[in-house]
């Protein structure tokens, strides 16, 4: 019998569960990012929580952002145990994220993440009444004979790397500008800007920073994935993490150029594979990556009570 439980905080038993029960999608899914050992993922590291157990086995896990998304929307993860799915476990959980959220159908105040697009989602959200909102696209491109030439900065700008402790504030500050559409991006703060500096992949070196007469106009964070022995050969990756320009400062090419310095980059890295996340109706966006090489590999989901 399916025995649901919320929890505000994860003791250090349920917190080795959760784990196990997340490497354990990974290994089927690819998803999400999980390290056998340090803190949780990020989108996991407060609660609520919610534990589905089934004779004592952690069948499903899902977990409750009730701070949300830059819009005010609650946004929520579910994961279910690779070998107990097809049992009614991720109904069951959707279902009582749905009625702790307090949110009414149609309000689209409360969204779920569906990661790699899994048919099996698509019936759990059609049981459950949610609509299809939101697609975001994985795009890659192997590193191999890829044309990538120097950048071409617009006229009196130059390029260089980010510097921790010193560019913070004023990278937030394009960053808010640039992204105050982006349900996720645009609420960045040095605050966590400052806590991604700590993590084991931060690396200011792939950090690029173009300015003029001093004043930040744009910025290419990249990033490099450890090896992953379901996706790209079991090969570390590299991601244009955030292309941010100042809308002062679009339409002149800087976006182009910044992203180019930063695949000009990982390419010297070594990498092999490259990926993005775009979403599925930035059609300019999508147009300069295809440009670029970029295909689509996988799309991301979120539906809404």
């Amino acid at each position: 019998m399916l025995n649901l439980v919320w929890a505000e905080e994860l003791d250090e038993a349920t917190t080795r569960d959760v784990r196990e029960l997340l490497l354990a999608a990974r290994v089927v899914d690819g998803r999400p990012e999980v390290s056998a050992e340090g803190p949780l993922p990020g989108e996991f590291a407060s609660g609520p929580h919610l534990l589905a157990r089934d004779e004592g086995v952690l069948a499903g896990y899902a977990h409750l952002d009730t701070a949300g998304d830059s819009f005010g929307r609650q946004v929520a993860e579910v994961i279910v145990r690779p070998d107990l799915r097809r049992r009614g476990v991720g109904t069951a959980l959707v279902a009582a994220v749905a009625a702790r959220s307090g949110v009414s159908a149609g309000e689209d105040k409360l969204r779920f993440w569906a990661h790699g697009d899994h048919p099996a989602a698509a019936r759990i959200a059609g049981r459950a009444g949610l609509r299809r909102v939101r697609e975001l696209l994985v795009l890659h491109v192997p590193v191999a004979g890829a044309d990538w030439p120097e950048p071409a900065l617009p006229e009196g700008v130059s390029l260089r790397t980010f510097v921790p402790g010193q560019d913070e504030q004023a990278v937030v500050a394009v960053n808010a500008r640039a992204f105050d559409w982006h349900p996720e991006q645009g609420s960045l703060t040095e605050e966590e800007l400052r806590a991604t500096e700590r993590e084991n992949w931060f690396d200011p070196a792939g950090f690029f920073l173009a300015e003029r007469d001093g004043t930040l106009l744009g910025f290419h964070w990249t990033k490099v994935h450890p090896a992953d022995p379901k996706q790209f050969g079991g090969e570390e990756v590299g991601e244009v993490y955030v292309v941010g320009v100042d809308p002062g400062a679009q339409g002149g090419g800087l976006g182009k150029a910044l992203t180019l310095a930063g695949l000009r980059h990982l390419r010297e890295r070594g990498l092999g594979q490259v990926i993005l996340y775009v979403e599925g109706d930035n059609a300019p966006a999508l147009a300069v990556y295809s440009r670029l090489g970029f295909t689509r590999f996988a799309t991301d989901v979120q539906y809404s009570l």
